[in-house]
């Protein structure tokens, strides 16, 4: 492919470099911000060599690629707009439609977690294979892999150390992608994440044992009485920080002569933060975070296989609208909390759903172009990418979505009533049997084979009745 070309063709059928107002992208779609959407060609970018799809969504303009290839466009797009567009922030805010708090939530937790789903997905499956050493009766009865072979205990050491760097850490890279969202210094935000999960405080996960045995460390500052614990792998105490964090900072840069602007405003913005952090933000997120994630397993636990199979029904709808974005810190704050999620497995089988149907479009189709679009597509998101699947093909022919969608319903309560949850984050989709708790492995791989087996069989029929219309 050649991407200098590719992404000068997207810069003029988007209207020019004027017209672009931010540049972005995630795993498999270009983020636009466009200063007037109406100036762009919608029928020309279909066109250009590599697009999957694009559609319009919380005011940001997004172009599929698939991943691999998004990240090539971007980079060329970013070389020849230099890194700037005539089109400035505010003339796109004015242009763009207004949106609610649900819509400002969600868009601005994808910017914060989107650029670190890597780390999250790296750690998750290596915790996944790290579930293969201590398994037990995955090999032998009564055993797991390393009381058969002990030799291999330093290896899972290992692995285990790697899998739970960025979730030990997590709070330092919210810290810098939450603090850099809210208009804050991301090393700031990121130092703040570190102040949280520096090694001489009381570890998060010690936490409960700690105050159960009472000898939990305590910092005396004149009298007051502050836990000297960290915040391991929590979400909501570090999010409520960085914003408190870039606010402070933005209000010092105002009022402090410019002059001592460097050394007062990170000063005092951290310093006061981390005070505020173990005082008020830290306890308080704390119980948030597993008032959540209490309120969710009840939930999930009390409306059994029927919640199960709504959930994984609307979960497809969920993604059009943007909100499973916020699902990756409530994921996060489950594993800090119950060690399992009943998300993941979910997610999991409305892809291979949108795979399957997919797969199936490719199957009724003789058309070249639209086989090469759905067989690739379709194969991502049997992988956990679903984005070209379903904008590019599956929403384009209708019937394809609803048979993933009756997929994934009936997948989805059968392994909630088997109660199939996920240990660790990863690719949702076939290779994300490594993150599945070991003893869920049989009812997720049967799960997985309903999912395609109903998605695609409704899609071939609904199929074959569109082209009888026809």
């Amino acid at each position: 492919m050649n991407y200098p070309k590719i992404a000068q063709e997207v810069i003029d059928k988007l209207g020019g470099k004027g017209n672009i107002a931010n540049l972005a992208h995630c795993a498999t779609r270009l983020r636009l911000t466009m200063a007037d959407e109406s100036k762009i060609d919608k029928a020309g970018i279909e066109d250009i060599e590599g697009v999957k799809g694009q559609f319009s969504t919380s005011g940001q303009y997004q172009i599929i690629f698939g991943s691999g290839t998004v990240n090539k466009v971007y980079a060329e797009m970013a070389k020849i707009m230099g890194g700037e567009s005539s089109a400035s922030a505010e003339e796109a805010a004015a242009q763009a439609p207004k949106q609610n708090i649900v819509q400002r939530l969600i868009k601005g937790l994808s910017e914060i977690f989107v650029p670190i789903i890597p780390a999250i997905v790296a750690g998750g499956l290596l915790m996944g294979i790290g579930n293969i050493f201590t398994a037990k009766d995955l090999f032998e009865e009564g055993k797991s892999l390393l009381d058969l072979y002990p030799h291999y205990q330093d290896l899972a050491n290992l692995i285990d150390t790697f899998a739970n760097a960025p979730f030990v850490f997590l709070p330092v890279l919210l810290g810098f992608t939450a603090t850099k969202k809210f208009g804050g210094n991301p090393y700031l935000g990121a130092t703040l994440g570190m102040l949280l999960v520096h090694p001489a405080l009381t570890n998060a996960y010690g936490y409960a044992e700690a105050l159960a045995k009472g000898n939990l460390q305590l910092w005396n500052i004149f009298g007051l009485e502050i836990e000297r614990v960290g915040y391991q792998g929590t979400v909501i105490p570090v999010l409520i920080a960085a914003w408190v964090l870039a606010t402070l900072e933005k209000f010092f840069v105002k009022v402090v002569p410019s002059v001592l602007n460097n050394l007062i405003t990170p000063l005092f913005s951290l310093f006061i933060t981390g005070f505020l952090a173990f005082t008020i933000i830290g306890p308080f997120g704390r119980e948030a975070g597993e008032l959540l994630s209490s309120g969710l397993t009840w939930l999930y636990d009390s409306l059994g296989f029927v919640g199960g199979g709504v959930f994984g029904g609307l979960y497809a709808p969920i993604v059009i609208t943007g909100m499973h974005q916020t699902f990756i810190a409530i994921e996060t704050q489950l594993l800090a909390s119950t060690a399992a999620t009943f998300i993941f497995p979910i997610a999991a089988m409305s892809n291979i759903a949108q795979g399957a149907a997919c797969l199936a479009v490719a199957v009724l189709n003789k058309d070249a172009k639209t086989r090469g679009l759905a067989i690739p597509s379709g194969i991502s998101a049997l992988l956990g990418i679903t984005e070209p699947a379903m904008f590019g093909v599956n929403l384009r022919y209708r019937y394809p979505f609803y048979a993933a969608m009756i997929g994934s319903g009936l997948a989805a309560a059968f392994i909630a009533f088997f109660n199939v949850k996920a240990t660790a984050l990863g690719a949702a989709g076939l290779v994300g049997i490594a993150s599945i708790r070991a003893g869920d492995w049989g009812m997720y791989s049967v799960g997985m084979l309903i999912s395609f087996v109903v998605a695609f069989s409704v899609a071939i029929v609904l199929g074959l009745r569109e082209k009888a219309k026809a």
